[in-house]
């Protein structure tokens, strides 16, 4: 006769149809207090015919706290033995993993532990992965999110069930239970854990979160906000399913599909709701190899701008090594294949991260904002190149993009009355052809600001009045002159 606990969980997999009538299911299992329950009460409601399904286990050793990782490593045999059932054990150097990958610890084990979950699956035939995720974690989950920057998707937290590769299904049938239950679960079974020092370790942004911030929340709150960002999540996801469904309805007469590009029609793509909008940009990425992880609000919201704007060939570039730009009514989504030389960004205007880094042929520029002080600016004065210049931040008008000369170019030169054209003033200099070829111009939305490396613009100079100074910093130089 099954537990509450388990007729909770076993109601919980029938009502979101985690489990097909067939096919090997794969349980990820840690040692720690969440996996141990979900092997337990998944074999329970198994003996009780509600799962047809077979079990096989998996444990992932990272390798991350010497004998301790390889205590949890026997404590998952012998439980598995126990209960006899088949477990494969894999080791991973998740440090050099990093290392080599330059990816913080936390990332580099989440993608090993992903990927080699579904190898094994796959090796074995098996078309569901269960984790032992639930309620708590997707309440980190969805402030770590929003400390990230998300929009609707990602406020849906956790799901119940995602596909992966090779039609390989994640599940995770505890997200219907608390931590707090899962503990007086394994108590009432007289079943023991193990427990991960690490877990408590404030550094790691999710220990942070749930050790520190949501308790601090909970304090100001009259209900559980587990409770009340379960309920949101549940919100997203159902909106999210509205989107999704819109977007597969429009996308096979929207997108044209390349292997290295995606191109979208942009009148109608501008035609769709902004949840639409969104759901399409990530399909297209998606198609090109880009993991999600990394993209926020701010990115989509920077691609649907640029959507609207009608400035051709501007590009953006994304996290990945992914990029997009406007030409001729379409919306062009291909990946970076490294740098080009400055000759192949003739046509291209790329906007700056401001403050941040932006890369451009061969040439990084790092924008920062500085308040002005006095003591600052001798100090600028005495140690200013060709490499960096200031900017009085409110006489810029955003966006501040950068590109290669073109015909016809003109700004107003620092120190001189009026304007001129590029060309011209670059002549009167008497710059040499070597670099007039590779000039950088930098310009606002109201004009060129800098043309790099002979002169900035009269419009945006600093002065005694200014406050805020916008750093441009160009580094990284490959320029042969």
């Amino acid at each position: 006769m099954l537990l509450e606990f388990e007729k909770k969980v076993a109601g919980f997999i029938e009502a979101n149809g985690l489990f097909g009538p067939e096919g090997k299911i794969l349980l990820a299992v840690s040692g720690g207090a969440d996996s141990t329950a979900l092997l337990y009460a998944v074999c329970a409601i198994k003996a009780e015919n509600l799962l047809g399904s077979d079990i096989l286990c998996a444990h992932i050793n990272h390798q991350l706290r010497g004998a301790e990782s390889d205590g949890d490593e026997a404590f998952v045999i012998a439980q598995t033995e126990k209960l006899n059932l088949t477990v494969i054990t894999k080791r991973l150097d998740v440090r050099g993993f990093a290392s080599k990958n330059k990816l913080s610890i936390e990332t580099a084990a989440r993608k090993l532990r992903v990927e080699n979950l579904l190898d094994i699956a796959k090796n074995n035939n098996c078309i569901w992965v269960a984790t032992a995720h639930q309620e708590d974690d997707n309440a980190e989950t969805i402030i770590q999110r929003l400390i990230r920057g998300t929009g609707f998707r990602g406020l849906g937290g956790i799901w119940p069930l995602r596909i992966f590769a090779d039609d390989i299904g994640f599940v995770r049938p505890l997200l219907c239970v608390r931590r707090d239950e899962i503990l007086e679960y394994l108590k009432k079974r007289n079943l023991k854990w193990r427990e991960d020092r690490t877990n408590v370790d404030c550094a790691y942004r999710r220990n942070f979160i749930r050790h520190r911030l949501l308790p601090a929340i909970q304090q100001q709150c009259s209900g559980s906000i587990v409770e009340q960002l379960w309920k949101l999540s549940q919100s997203a996801q159902r909106f999210y399913s509205l989107a999704y469904n819109e977007a597969e309805k429009v996308w096979p007469d929207m997108a044209k599909v390349g292997s290295e590009k995606v191109t979208l029609n942009l009148k109608s793509f501008s035609a769709q709701p902004p949840a639409v909008k969104i759901e399409i940009v990530r399909r297209s990425l998606l198609h090109l190899g880009s993991g999600e992880r990394d993209l926020t609000q701010q990115h989509y919201d920077r691609v649907l701008q640029s959507a609207q704007q009608n400035i051709s060939n501007r590009k953006i570039e994304l996290p990945g090594g992914f990029a997009i730009r406007r030409e001729y009514g379409n919306l062009i989504f291909t990946r970076c294949r490294g740098v080009d030389t400055g000759e192949k960004h003739a046509d291209e205007t790329i906007e700056l991260q401001i403050p941040g880094q932006t890369q451009f042929s061969n040439f990084l520029i790092e924008a920062t904002i500085l308040e002005a002080d006095r003591k600052r600016f001798e100090k600028f004065k005495q140690e200013k190149t060709d490499f960096i210049e200031w900017f009085d931040l409110d006489k810029v008008t955003l966006p501040v993009t950068v590109r290669l000369r073109r015909a016809g170019d003109k700004f107003w030169p620092l120190g001189l009355a009026g304007g001129k054209k590029v060309g011209k003033f670059l002549t009167a200099e008497k710059t040499p052809q070597e670099i007039r070829k590779k000039a950088i111009i930098v310009t606002d939305a109201e004009g060129i600001i800098w043309v790099w490396p002979v002169r900035t613009g009269e419009q945006a100079k600093v002065t005694d009045r200014t406050r805020k100074i916008l750093q441009l910093h160009i580094v990284n130089i490959k320029m042969s002159y």
